[in-house]
């Protein structure tokens, strides 16, 4: 047999052919391997400089609650924002309910250089740091996943998985353990994991945004200057936490740098993005991980929203710049959300990122310029033909527009939006106002065709919704672009729409000049429409410059010309306008035929803004002549339709003349709030006029609850906007009121020369209310100074101008005092039967402070005559309703009362 010698330190082993024989084998010992090291801890350093992130710590804190049911929480957000620096925060916050472990593992989704992270190597490391031999690891990523689940199943364990790609990426590590929680922070939100717990994180809080930016800078004091330097800094940075973080890092490498520098120098930069770089962190390359994971068609409909001058964007929008259907729009931005590209500010609208527009930008450079401005252009074109589809439906602009055909060629290839109702157009219109503003101004920046109709629709809006100042700007902008086009007919618009802006604003002079050329262009291009509009506009102009017989004539015409066209809407117009001036002209009867013929008109053409106009010039005169329950409810009808369609400057007039019903029904603190809402709307649209009317108003009911001095200092407000604008029927109301308080003070030669001058005014302007209403106001001021002769003459002049004029309101007032006259004259007779009479009226016109003046004024004549039984009883009726009204004469009549009781 064949014979074998073993090598080195083993020994023989001889087996024989028939395989029989000795085997000798050497054993070899070695030494078991040592254990694996377990890992308990490793979560990333905590971060020092952590500020406006409290409430969300207290969330997820929250959380780990003992009768939690969720074990995951999900922290998404764009890039930037610190969704690392609040997982760690966390983290370091919970780690002592972890005992049995805390681990940080960075899934590189968005690092630069980095692959993301596959999951199976996670497991792997995720294992050893639980001491599990490497060897003995399983090979596929279910069995890894499997063996992980088992090994922390019953412990306590804390994992954050950091920067997550999607679902499938993170859905193998989560432990399944009741006890464990997974913190996950994704740039994407994660929809699929809907048993976790979403926390979307934003930007910060410009006041949490500026102490990060302080705090990193290692400054040890800011001044003011310093404060708003940094206030700049921030909000250039978009309130981004990355951005502020870089750039209060480069502030703090260079101690000579002054804050103020380099706010101005960050502020002066063509490429914030170029400036907000440090080493490998940068916020470019933050943005340009997630942009390079879209796939090719939503990374053009990133860059196209970059093109878009507004502030947010909706599917319509969005379709128009890409150039894709609805549908795709729809999907495409609801994409770009889940990867927090975009914000979503309402329901279907998206906002961009200040920054990631510059980012968006700067990609842009590498597409074709040409595709570049057929994208904005194509955009532009939609907001036009759009607004005039809204504006159609909404009816605010003085010309007529006509919807857009639908067979137009372009039409075909934009967004096509449809509205259902006015309300819903007007809606739009003013949700887009933004926008379409922007637009305007991106196409003045490139010295491209302005949009004209977008210009006129906008200023139109202006109107209806303020400021008017806006609507001024755009109306001169759209009057150059006219001119410079040569379109007369656009030029002639142009010149209305500015002369009823100023109209508006109450310059009247202004209004004039621009009305009378367009007026001129109009009649030269024989367009009567055209014609009548202007007419009726300067009709207005004259009207509030007193002229009313001019006033009267325009309107006339416009209406001549409305019929001969067949244009019923016009007429309706006209026809409000010349009731107003009927009623300024005292012929009650002749304004409310003018105005419930426009109702009338408006209710056939299903107008509701003009329904509710005709329907507050309705209530106006159910207020004039006393009818106060009927005046309120009419005019409560106007001001809901004003709320839900505009204009809001109506709705303030709407408002300030339920303030006068409730002031003459004695409702003073209703009243009181009525005209501050009121005042509110006029000032924040720069309507002075109606402004100043509402001072009037609040300056009313001031004097009704015994606060003469804030009266006064009211109405010389008013007063003063009524000169600044020439309003003459109102300086003249308004010199009636201080006349009234100078009397009170006892200065009766001023009161007598401002309610004279009052009287002037008002009689060369043919208003006959004012004409009364300040004789009425000179009769009690010559009977406080003893002239009892004039003042009788004067107060009976008042009364015979409100009986002719059929103002009951004024009527009553007058008798009163007419009644208060005779009886300081000792005429009781006289008086006691005035003051019945103005008792009937009071209760006929719903004036409680009349009718407890009356009732006054007979209990004093019962007790002269000595009746004190019935004059007690009157006088305790005045009483009951001075308090009930809240009004100061109480106090004087509950005195004489007092003196009576003994």
């Amino acid at each position: 047999m064949s014979e074998f010698h073993a090598q080195d330190n083993a020994e023989q082993v001889n087996v024989a052919g028939d395989n029989t024989g000795t085997i000798n084998v050497t054993a070899i010992h070695r030494a078991a391997p040592p254990p694996r090291p377990v890992v308990i801890s490793a979560l990333r350093r905590n971060v020092s400089n952590f500020v406006d992130r409290e409430r969300e710590i207290l969330q997820i804190l929250d959380a780990v609650r003992p009768d939690r049911r969720e074990s995951i929480y999900t922290i998404d957000g764009m890039p930037g924002v610190g969704k690392t620096a609040l997982a760690t925060r966390a983290a370091h916050a919970l780690a002592e309910q972890f005992p049995d472990g805390h681990y940080f593992v960075e899934l590189h989704a968005h690092t630069p250089g980095h692959a993301p992270a596959n999951p199976s190597d996670v497991l792997a490391r995720l294992l050893a740091c639980l001491g599990v031999d490497p060897r003995i690891l399983p090979e596929s990523l279910e069995a890894r996943r499997d063996m992980w689940r088992d090994r922390v199943g019953d412990k306590r364990v804390l994992l954050v998985l950091d920067d997550a790609s999607g679902a499938d990426q993170i859905e193998p590590l989560i432990p399944s353990g009741r006890h464990c929680l997974t913190l996950v922070t994704s740039r994407r939100r994660l929809l699929a994991f809907d048993d976790a717990l979403p926390l979307a994180l934003d930007i910060l809080e410009p006041r949490r945004a500026a102490e990060l930016f302080i705090s990193l800078t290692r400054r040890l004091a800011i001044s003011m200057e310093e404060q708003a330097a940094v206030e700049q800094i921030v909000g250039l940075c978009g309130y981004l936490p990355l951005a502020i973080v870089l750039l209060a890092g480069r502030l703090a490498h260079h101690p000579t740098w002054t804050i103020a520098v380099l706010a101005e120098d960050f502020a002066a930069t063509r490429d914030r993005l170029d400036a907000l770089a440090l080493g490998e962190r940068a916020v470019y390359a933050a943005f340009a991980m997630s942009y390079q994971d879209l796939p090719p068609q939503r990374q053009q409909l990133f860059r196209r929203i970059g093109l878009h001058p507004g502030v947010d964007v909706d599917a319509y929008a969005a379709a128009a710049l890409g150039d894709i259907p609805l549908s795709n729009a729809r999907r495409e931005l609801e994409a770009l959300y889940a990867d927090h590209l975009l914000d979503e500010t309402t329901p279907g609208r998206y906002r961009v990122h200040d920054l990631l527009r510059d980012y968006a930008r700067a990609l842009l450079s590498a597409d074709d310029p040409d595709i570049r401005d057929r994208a904005v252009d194509r955009l532009i074109e939609y907001y036009q033909r759009t607004a005039t589809k809204a504006a159609h439906d909404v009816r605010i602009t003085r010309t007529v527009v006509s919807p857009i055909a639908e067979t137009d060629e372009v039409v075909r290839h934009l967004p096509d939006r449809v509205f259902h109702s006015a309300p819903e157009a007007l809606k739009w219109l003013r949700t887009e106002r933004p926008n379409m503003l922007a637009c305007l101004d991106y196409a003045a920046r490139q010295q491209s065709s302005p949009a004209m109709v977008i210009t006129s629709i906008l200023a139109n809006l202006f109107e209806l919704d303020g400021p008017w100042s806006e609507a001024l700007r755009l109306y001169q902008r759209a009057v150059i672009s006219a001119t410079n086009l040569g379109d007369r007919l656009g030029q002639a618009r142009a010149l209305h729409d500015l002369g009823v802006a100023h109209q508006l604003t109450g310059s009247y002079s202004a209004a004039a000049e621009f009305l009378e050329p367009a007026l001129a262009i109009f009649r030269e291009l024989d367009d009567r429409a055209g014609e009548a509009d202007v007419r009726r506009d300067l009709a207005l102009v004259r009207y509030r410059t007193g002229d009313y017989p001019l006033a009267v004539a325009l309107l006339g015409d416009a209406l001549t010309i409305y019929r001969d066209l067949g244009n019923r809407a016009g007429e309706a117009d006209g026809l409000q306008d010349l009731g107003w001036v009927r009623e300024r002209m005292a012929d009650i009867p002749g304004a409310s035929s003018a105005w419930t013929q426009a109702l009338a008109i408006y209710r056939d053409l299903d107008d509701r803004r003009g329904e509710a106009a005709a329907l507050q010039d309705v209530g106006w005169v159910r207020l004039y002549v006393g009818e106060l329950p009927a005046a309120a409810e009419v005019l409560n009808q106007a001001l809901a339709i004003y709320r839900e369609i505009g204009p809001r400057s109506r709705e303030g007039t709407a408002l300030h003349d339920l303030g006068w019903v409730r002031q003459r029904s004695g409702d003073y603190p209703a009243a009181t709030e009525l005209f501050q809402q009121a005042l509110t709307i006029h000032r924040a649209l720069g309507n002075r006029v109606d402004e100043a009317a509402a001072l009037r108003g609040l300056g009313m009911v001031q004097r009704r609850t015994g606060d003469y001095s804030s009266a006064a200092g009211t109405w010389a407000q008013s007063l003063a906007i009524h000169s600044e604008i020439g309003h003459r029927l109102g300086v003249a109301n308004l010199l009636i009121n201080l006349g009234w308080a100078r009397q009170q003070s006892g200065d009766t030669s001023t009161a007598v020369e401002m309610l004279q001058e009052a009287l002037t005014i008002h009689r060369q302007i043919g208003h006959r209310t004012g004409e009364a209403e300040a004789l009425n106001n000179l009769g009690l001021t010559y009977g406080h100074s003893g002239d009892r002769s004039t003042a009788s003459n004067s107060l009976q002049q008042s009364l015979d101008i409100y009986r002719e004029i059929g103002n009951r309101n004024g009527e009553t007032e007058v008798l009163n005092d007419l009644a208060t006259l005779a009886m300081n004259a000792h005429d009781l007779d006289t008086a006691s039967t005035r003051f019945s009479d103005a008792l009937r009226l009071a209760h006929d016109v719903h004036s409680p402070f009349e009718e407890a003046r009356a009732h006054e004024g007979i209990a004093r004549c019962r007790i002269e005559s000595g009746d004190f039984g019935g004059g007690v009883t009157e006088l305790q009726e005045a009483i009951e309703i001075f308090r009930r009204i809240k009004v100061p004469e109480a106090n004087p009549a509950a005195a004489y009362l007092a003196t009576l009781e003994p």
